[in-house]
């Protein structure tokens, strides 16, 4: 769990950091398209990260806290992600089917 709670606090100055180069950093460097092409992947690796921080168990054994609701909103995010759907939309849809599954199966 502190592992975690240390990788939290990293990523939180992280993306502070981020967000503080964006408005100190000379327009030259932010107009550069090798900054551009990897600004686009950074929410994409923080909520992957976010989600993977949610799946796992939180007792510290290693174990993944995979349920069947959480197994029906992954595949369709999976089916979402087949369809070519934005990051945005493919979250959702996942966060969805979970919310639906929890609420429907016991």
């Amino acid at each position: 769990m502190t592992a975690l709670i240390v990788a939290l606090v990293i990523a939180s100055i992280g993306s502070y950091l981020l967000k503080l180069a964006g408005v100190s950093l000379p327009e030259s460097v932010l107009a550069n398209p090798t900054v551009q092409r990897i600004a686009g992947f950074l929410p994409v690796a923080m909520l992957t990260a976010l989600v993977v921080a949610g799946l796992a168990d939180g007792d510290g054994d290693r174990h993944w806290n995979l349920e069947w609701p959480v197994l029906g909103g992954f595949a369709a995010a999976i089916v979402a992600l087949l369809l070519r759907a934005g990051v945005l939309i493919v979250f959702v849809v996942a966060v969805t089917m979970t919310a639906l599954l929890r609420l429907l199966v016991p």
